[in-house]
């Protein structure tokens, strides 16, 4: 079955929903063996995904996922994810993670996906762990804490045992330097179904497809972005899974099913401060629990705050707290210098 259909892609043809219905089975049953599943994700992946393709991929597999009981009265509202794919290997303290705090502290509701370090030193899981946040809520009470904290870490593993039967295939990809469909579909597949997303990606020629799989999927708004760090000497800039305070940032975003646009933006007219990469550094979860907590603090008012600020600003304007990113900066900087955030953090880390 999984045999036919890799046979379909290395012909060079899309899969359409049913294929993907039962290729998504099919990966998750443990019976196919590695081999041939890591065929199937290879065949894909030198195909090319098309936005048809992922958006058939995350309906299915968040189907197979575990959801989260969100209230009515929250599920009315907004609710927000603010998240990246990873795999940029630069080595960046946790700035989205950062930002889903101040966003939580402005009164978003904020159901952060995520899980443990792949490509970095530390990934959301181990970050909100050193913090004492607690990471492994099973669903019930992850939707109570949504509802009095406006925050919930939703731990990836928890809720998606689909993958327990696909992660080897993945790590043997990842083994023979072959990316898959999974380095995009994470933040795709949030069971607490967000309405609004600011999504960081590492390659800027990511941004539209992400943005209009994530509009396709029903999302009432959401950002896509790919950040530009300028390397010198006339060689190739890398790019961050975040907006980028050091060089232009690519952008994809929507509203509603209407207002889409794909934009180069640099964030010269926001008050920044001169930086280079090595000044938004981060290192193991202890330490960027630390650099949290210091700029959360307003001990570290650096181009680290800076990082937080701008990114904060898209993702508050992209839930409706603020009408522009000038407005969003503003407010986060406010509310972090208020001690809103820290007392947030606090409150979270309680349970």
């Amino acid at each position: 079955m999984l045999a036919d259909l890799t046979a379909h892609l290395l012909r060079n043809q899309n899969l359409d929903a049913s294929a993907i219905a039962e290729a998504v089975g099919a990966l998750a049953d443990p019976a196919p063996d590695v081999e041939t599943k890591a065929a199937f994700l290879t065949a894909l992946a030198r195909k090319g995904e098309t936005t048809a393709e992922l958006a058939g991929f995350a309906r299915e597999l968040r189907a197979l996922s575990i959801p989260v009981p969100v209230g009515e009265a929250l599920r009315r509202g907004e609710i927000l994810d603010v998240c990246g794919t990873g795999g940029d290997r630069l080595n960046t303290f946790n700035i989205s993670t950062t930002v889903a705090f101040v966003c939580a502290a402005a009164g978003c509701i904020v159901a952060k996906h995520g899980n443990r370090a792949i490509t970095s030193q530390s990934g959301s899981a181990d970050v909100l762990q050193a913090l004492g946040i607690p990471i492994e809520l099973p669903p019930d009470r992850a939707a109570d804490s949504l509802e009095r904290h406006g925050f919930a870490f939703l731990f990836a593993p928890l809720f998606h045992p689909a993958f327990r039967h696909i992660g080897p295939a993945r790590r043997l990809c990842a083994e023979r330097g072959q990316r898959t469909l999974f380095n995009f579909l994470g933040p795709l597949l949030n069971p607490a179904r967000p309405t609004c997303q600011l999504v960081g990606v590492s390659r800027p020629t990511v941004c539209e497809p992400i943005a209009r799989t994530l509009q396709d999927l029903g999302l009432r708004r959401a950002m896509v972005v790919c950040g530009q760090v300028p390397n010198g000497a006339g060689s190739e800039p890398a790019h961050l899974d975040e907006l980028s305070t050091l060089g232009l940032n690519t952008i994809a975003e929507f509203h509603h099913d209407r207002g889409f646009s794909c934009t180069e933006w640099s964030a010269s007219d926001f008050p920044l401060q001169p930086a280079r990469l090595d000044d938004l550094a981060g290192g193991d979860a202890q330490q960027n629990a630390r650099i949290i907590r210091d700029i959360l603090a307003g001990t570290d008012r650096g181009p680290r705050r800076d990082a937080v600020l701008l990114n904060a600003s898209a993702a508050l304007m992209v839930a409706g707290v603020v009408r522009s990113m000038v407005e969003g900066w503003e407010r986060a900087g406010e509310l972090i210098d208020s001690g809103k955030v820290t007392v947030r953090v606090e409150a979270i880390a309680a349970g």
